[in-house]
C-alpha cells in the first residue's frame, strides 16, 4: 500500500484546523495517559496503523507499561488491569468511535457525567471525536507507521 498525498501539503487550512482540534483536546483536564488510551483504542477499532504505533509510543514515553498497551483491544476481558475510570474511557472511545451502531449508550453518559462532571465528560468526547478525524484521514491517505530504529 502507498501512502498517497500529505494532507498537509495540499490543504493546509483543514490539517490546521484538525490540528487545533487536537490542541484542545491535548489541552482538556484527561490526564495525558488516559489521553492516550482514548486514541490507542479508537485507531485500533478504525485500523490506523499509523496512530496506533504513535500513541502506543507516546504512552509508553508517559509511563504505560507494555502489558496495559498490549491489552487494550482486549481491556474487557482484561478488567483487573484497567482502573474503573479507564474501563469507562475506554467503552465511551468505542461507542463514539462506532456511532453508526447504537451511539453513545445513556448508561456510559449517565455513568460518565457521574464521575467526571459534565465539562470532563465534554473533554472525553471531543478527544474521540478529534482522533476519529486523525484516523478517517490517515487510513484514507495511507499514513504508514514511523519506526524507530
Amino acid at each position: 500500500m502507498k501512502q498517497r498525498f500529505k494532507m498537509k501539503d495540499v490543504l493546509p487550512l483543514a490539517y490546521d484546523a484538525m490540528g487545533a482540534l487536537e490542541d484542545f483536546a491535548k489541552d482538556s483536564s484527561i490526564e495525558p495517559r488516559h489521553q492516550e488510551l482514548i486514541r490507542l483504542r479508537a485507531s485500533q477499532i478504525n485500523g490506523c496503523a499509523y496512530c496506533v504505533n504513535y500513541h502506543t509510543n507516546n504512552a509508553r514515553k508517559l509511563g504505560e507499561s507494555e502489558v496495559r498497551l498490549s491489552l487494550v483491544c482486549v481491556w474487557k476481558e482484561a478488567p483487573s488491569i484497567f482502573t474503573e475510570e479507564e474501563q469507562l474511557l475506554l467503552g465511551m472511545s468505542e461507542e463514539v468511535t462506532l456511532i453508526h451502531q447504537n451511539g453513545l449508550s445513556d448508561s456510559l453518559y449517565k455513568k460518565s457525567v457521574a464521575m467526571f462532571g459534565e465539562k470532563k465528560t465534554a473533554q472525553i468526547i471531543m478527544t474521540i471525536i478529534a482522533i476519529n478525524v486523525w484516523n478517517r484521514a490517515s487510513v484514507a491517505l495511507h499514513l504508514q507507521p514511523e519506526i524507530d530504529s
